[in-house]
């Protein structure tokens, strides 16, 4: 059958010397952010003192511009390719969009109901599929770069469409299904509207403006070549400054409730997990090459944990425990989706052959 062969690529560009180090960087991160605010009580306070209201300014830099480069990267002329094969579309929108926030909701409920923060944080955590590093995890597994395109484009536009509405969805109205009278949060559809454009609707509009303005200007040669490898270090380089400054915010609470973290942790291991296995199987089930797979299975298991931290900070303020769930996010999803590489190429191997050159 065509859908179990794939062809090696042994054409794939090296990643960088940054890039392949990523999980090392990112617990570096961890360990400097965490000693700063357990060693250095005043950490803290310098950084609070960088706030607006209940934005941290400092907060907001290195978000924004963690979401720049990736939108910028965006092929947004292929996003109409993934429509050829309409299953496959719906199949990735009905994954993404309803199965994966309702299984975050349920699991944060089995596991942290008696948590309403950290629940709440799970929550919005789930509703905001991954745009940016599932471009990383998709390059580790050799999975199709412009189906990748094509979902972190579809995406990122259903987000700032969407987000708002599941926010106040799933924060106001499921809970009451499932019994949960006294968990109720003081949220508006325009709150989190204004905290998704400051983060997700800035630079998704730079990443477009810039691409196709700076293209006409230069050429796409110049862009992709020479002003895309300049701009992709910013990713990195912002999401370890936001993560130094979330964990020494959160330093001295990590060192002392240890059980909390692993409270938060567990429900996103079984999340990322359950999420990846039926999405590939499911993929596979609709005649899916491997690559493609690789691409559907990632954008359904990752989430945008920097779009989580900025609604959950302008909104509950930045020493809430929602904003303390959406930091140790990315210490889970890392090490996590990083096993999960391994796990796609073991299924590759088992359920995929490869194409024999004659």
């Amino acid at each position: 059958m065509i859908s179990n062969i794939y062809t090696p690529t042994n054409k794939r560009k090296k990643l960088s010397f940054l890039d392949r180090y990523l999980t090392i960087w990112i617990f570096l991160a961890m360990i400097i952010g965490v000693s700063a605010g357990y060693f250095i009580p005043s950490t803290a306070a310098i950084i609070n003192s960088f706030s607006s209201g209940t934005t941290n300014i400092l907060l907001a830099i290195g978000l924004i511009l963690m979401m720049y480069p990736p939108l910028a990267k965006v092929r947004y002329e292929k996003i109409p390719q993934i429509f050829k094969n309409i299953k496959l579309v719906l199949m990735s929108i009905v994954v993404t969009w309803i199965i994966a926030p309702f299984l975050m909701f349920l699991l944060s409920y089995i596991f942290l109901k008696d948590y309403p923060e950290y629940m709440t944080g799970l929550i919005l955590i789930g509703i905001a599929p991954c745009i940016a590093m599932v471009i990383v995890w998709n390059e580790l597994a050799e999975g199709n770069r412009e189906y990748i395109a094509g979902l972190v484009g579809l995406n990122s536009v259903l987000q700032v469409l969407m987000y708002p509405a599941y926010s106040y969805f799933y924060l106001t109205v499921v809970p009451d299904i499932f019994g949960m009278k006294s968990f109720h949060v003081s949220i508006t559809i325009s709150q989190i509207a204004q905290s998704v454009f400051i983060y997700l609707g800035i630079p998704f509009i730079a990443g477009i403006v810039s691409r196709y303005v700076l293209i006409k200007l230069r050429g796409e040669e110049w862009f992709h070549e020479k002003f895309i490898p300049i701009i992709s270090t910013v990713t990195l380089f912002a999401l370890l400054f936001t993560i130094i400054v979330m964990f020494s915010l959160k330093g001295e609470m990590i060192v002392q409730i240890p059980m909390d973290v692993l409270r938060i942790a567990v429900p996103l291991v079984i999340y990322f997990s359950l999420m990846f296995i039926i999405t590939f199987f499911v993929a596979k089930k609709l005649v899916a090459d491997y690559s493609t797979n690789v691409a559907l299975s990632f954008t359904a298991t990752g989430n945008n944990f920097e779009l989580a931290i900025a609604v959950a900070i302008g909104i509950f303020g930045i020493n809430s425990g929602e904003a303390f769930t959406g930091v140790i996010g990315p210490l889970v999803e890392v090490p996590a989706l990083i096993a999960l590489v391994n796990v796609a190429f073991w299924f590759r191997k088992k359920y995929y052959l490869p194409v024999i050159s004659s």
